[in-house]
């Protein structure tokens, strides 16, 4: 059998008819690339005089693997079960009890504790009378606390009359933090944040607050109803807001 030498405009006309037929595995393994890389980079937060972002993280799987090593932490849980049960019950009882006394928490407030670990705030709510209190957090602790971000709490607008948190430092992205605290508040609903404004948090803090301007700023929602000095648990500052009401016009 004879074999034939191609001619060079057959040869040009097969080349360009394998590159059409590769361009579209080329700009899918492209895309998906590019896919990959962006949805491992954590979105920059947006700056806020007041308020600086700790670096380090890679990405959000990243932070979220830092924050469970403290959560997970079996010393800590029991530390957190025994030890400091009672003693942190007893404290945010006597914070809830200051907040019903102002007419900011009542016993018929649906609450929400954002960052609970154990729960120990949200005993201390049914124990002051708010009986319809959970708590969320990266780990559960049932029945007190069920798994959730508060970067997206897992609740629909409009959920709650009382959000409460102790955990405002350990926010990477504040602004998701406060956006999702006033999204499944209802209108009229209070939240308190304690914070530390004096000291500076612990390793696995993911922000530092300088003052409560840049809490001002990120509760574009919310008006500021007061602010006091407290002992915490490491924490200063009680701040607290009230979600504003729509005004409809006549």
């Amino acid at each position: 059998m004879k074999h034939y030498p191609l001619s060079k405009s057959k040869f040009l006309i097969i080349f360009f008819l394998l590159l059409l037929l590769s361009l579209p595995l080329f700009l899918f393994i492209s895309h998906h690339a590019a896919t990959s890389t962006t949805a491992a980079t954590p979105p920059p937060s947006l700056p806020i005089p007041g308020l600086k972002i700790r670096p380090g993280y890679s990405s959000y799987d990243s932070y979220i693997h830092h924050q469970l090593n403290k959560t997970l932490n079996p010393k800590l849980r029991k530390i957190w079960a025994t030890r400091d049960w009672d003693r942190k019950i007893r404290v945010f009882t006597e914070f809830f009890d200051h907040l019903k006394q102002k007419g900011l928490l009542s016993n018929s407030s649906k609450a929400l504790c954002v960052g609970a670990r154990m729960g120990q705030e949200v005993e201390a709510l049914k124990r002051v009378g708010v009986s319809d209190s959970v708590g969320i957090d990266l780990v559960p602790s049932p029945p007190l606390v069920v798994r959730g971000d508060f970067h997206r709490q897992p609740f629909d607008d409009g959920s709650f009359d009382f959000e409460f948190s102790n955990v405002f430092d350990h926010a990477l992205y504040p602004e998701k933090f406060v956006g999702e605290i006033e999204r499944t508040l209802r209108a009229g609903g209070v939240c308190v944040l304690h914070v530390a404004l004096a000291t500076r948090s612990d390793k696995y803090s993911a922000n530092d607050l300088m003052s409560v301007e840049p809490l001002k700023k990120l509760f574009k929602r919310s008006e500021l109803v007061y602010v006091r000095t407290v002992d915490g648990f490491g924490l200063d500052t009680e701040v607290v807001f009230r979600k504003k009401r729509v005004t409809r016009a006549p």
